[in-house]
């Protein structure tokens, strides 16, 4: 037997035919889906210091589950101590099955170890896609918090082929990400 994540399960089964009924779509076709999640983790220390790209690199990784890649600077910014092309951050795309498999951890493991928590805002961009920011990398489960020198933040950006807000909300409300109450 194939291996399939919960979450995708769950979306085929449940979540198609509950958003086609709140929307009235004609077609399962029309039914928002989640495309991509984009990791990016922006690291303006790694100027001074290179070995803090190369750990950030790695604890991404093991976040992910996929090689986290490098981000270089564009343009040369005096103020910063930056020249063009120095690497000052890290990134990964997720999809597919390791997408889901991301989302069901930072729903069931990552979220809820964040302190005081008391859900994620509910701001979207205007087109369906809905970026969280993450203060600290060590609400991960894969992070020993022995080995960590850097606290680091990052975005998390869930990209959905909804054409607008109300229906990325729903979308995601319905995967389980727990939003404060409007």
């Amino acid at each position: 037997m194939e291996y399939k994540p919960t979450l995708k399960e769950r979306y085929f089964k449940e979540i198609v035919p509950a958003l086609s009924k709140e929307f009235n779509y004609k077609s399962v076709m029309q039914v928002p889906r989640l495309e991509k999640i984009v990791i990016n983790q922006g690291v303006g220390e790694a100027v001074a210091d290179k070995k803090v790209i190369e750990v950030a690199q790695n604890e991404l990784t093991a976040i992910a589950g996929q090689k986290a890649v490098q981000t270089f600077s564009r343009k040369d910014i005096s103020n910063f101590k930056l020249r063009r092309d120095m690497p000052i951050g890290v990134r990964v795309t997720l999809r597919r099955d390791r997408m889901y498999e991301f989302l069901e951890k930072l729903i069931a493991a990552a979220l809820p170890r964040i302190r005081d928590f008391r859900g994620v805002s509910s701001k979207f961009d205007g087109r369906g896609n809905y970026t969280l920011g993450i203060t600290e990398q060590i609400i991960f489960p894969e992070i020993d918090i022995d080995k960590i020198n850097k606290i680091l933040g990052m975005e998390i950006s869930f990209v959905t082929t909804a054409p607008t807000d109300e229906e990325g909300f729903a979308l995601l409300r319905e995967f389980g990400i727990p939003f404060r109450k409007r």
